[in-house]
């Protein structure tokens, strides 16, 4: 069983940083990767950072340069520097893990997803 717990988000004025963690817990062999996804009121989920297991990361074009992503895989937990947030970053922040378990079969889980709200 895997088990996925996102850090609590917040409230921040424009212009300002936040970090969000997530970890994951559970009967884990490897993970393949970890990502960043998000979703506005009214709009897909989009894609926000993905980091590999060598470390490789990706960003959309809406957070690259503002965002970074970075992960420990000691302690199988991801997070998300948000930096110079924006009205329109506003919305539920989901991580997202690829997880391989003990039996080599690879899955995806899910945080619960955490409001982050940016102020003008």
């Amino acid at each position: 069983q895997v088990q996925v717990v996102e850090s609590v988000g917040g409230l921040v004025q424009a212009g300002g940083s936040l970090r969000l963690s997530c970890e994951v817990t559970g009967s884990i062999f490897s993970i393949n990767a970890m990502g960043w996804y998000r979703q506005a009121p009214g709009k897909q989920r989009e894609s926000l950072a993905v980091i590999t297991s060598n470390g490789t990361t990706n960003y959309s074009d809406s957070v690259k340069l503002r965002f970074i992503i970075f992960r420990d895989n000691v302690a199988n937990t991801v997070y998300l520097q948000l930096n110079s947030l924006k009205p329109e970053d506003t919305a539920v922040y989901y991580c997202n893990f690829r997880v391989v378990g003990r039996s080599r079969k690879w899955a995806d889980y899910w945080g619960q997803g955490t409001q982050v709200t940016v102020s003008s």
